[in-house]
């Protein structure tokens, strides 16, 4: 139940979800109460302008990517671990996993072991099933067959194929940690956006975590203030709306955590 409400009731705080409300807000009182429905509507393009403007996402996402920056030294890690939520399941018709945006993480924890950066490169994520919750194939199968496409062996990965959610991965980690007697320092590999969270988890259980971050979805170029830039990034985009949700969304989600002690 937690984990249909955890996804069901936060859509309502995000952009989309919120003006979908007040919309609705808006036809019910349009007869009775003009002026509240007037509001109402004249709120929910507010926050759809606001949301989808360029500036504004760019400035959340960069929010958080800025937190943790790419590893320039790497210390001596015992393992490599690396999150799910980059890849599809290989269902028809897809002939094997497909990986999304979030897709480096795989690239980039493949890179880390090919560059013997640490022996073991441990796999977290499960896959959502709504009928029992969780699926028979997990992401964490999906990671091994592309890592074992791109050349690491099997014998070298661990897999956690039952979590749900961040917290459920660094739960699952830390048990196969124990379980093979790692007891070193790894190396966290997940997107830029989504390392605040996963560190605040991974450390509140403490394990000795170090963030390895990837798929990072702005560049220095972003910062470039020519004045056709600066004109566009003031229109309505898809794009930064898609973005803006999806970091609102982390936020909401290291709330949640840390009111639940988790983070």
């Amino acid at each position: 139940m937690f984990l249909f409400l955890s996804k069901l009731l936060p859509m309502f705080l995000y952009p989309v979800g919120l003006s979908y409300l007040l919309l609705v807000v808006a036809i019910f009182t349009f007869w009775k109460h003009p002026r509240t429905a007037a509001i109402a509507m004249g709120t929910a393009l507010g926050i759809l302008l606001f949301s989808s403007n360029t500036w504004v996402s760019e400035a959340l996402q960069r929010s958080l990517e800025s937190q943790y920056r790419p590893l320039t030294v790497f210390p001596k890690a015992d393992a490599i671990v690396i999150l799910g939520g980059a890849t599809r399941s290989p269902s028809p018709p897809r002939v094997w996993p497909e990986v999304l945006e979030a897709g480096d993480r795989v690239l980039y924890g493949a890179k880390l072991y090919r560059e013997g950066r640490a022996p073991k490169v441990i796999l977290s994520g499960g896959r959502i099933d709504w009928k029992d919750n969780a699926a028979e194939i997990g992401e964490a199968q999906d990671m091994r067959t592309l890592l074992t496409f791109m050349g690491i062996p099997e014998s070298a990965m661990l897999l956690d194929s039952t979590s749900l959610n961040t917290y459920q991965n660094a739960v699952n980690v830390k048990a196969i940690l124990q379980k093979e007697q790692i007891s070193g320092p790894f190396l966290l590999v997940t997107s830029a956006k989504h390392m605040p969270r996963s560190m605040a988890i991974f450390k509140k259980l403490g394990m000795n975590a170090i963030a390895a971050p990837t798929d990072y979805l702005l560049d220095d170029s972003n910062l470039s203030k020519g004045s056709n830039n600066f004109l566009l990034k003031l229109l309505p985009d898809a794009e930064a709306l898609y973005q803006t949700t999806v970091t609102l969304k982390e936020y909401v989600g290291l709330l949640v955590y840390r009111l639940k002690g988790w983070a």
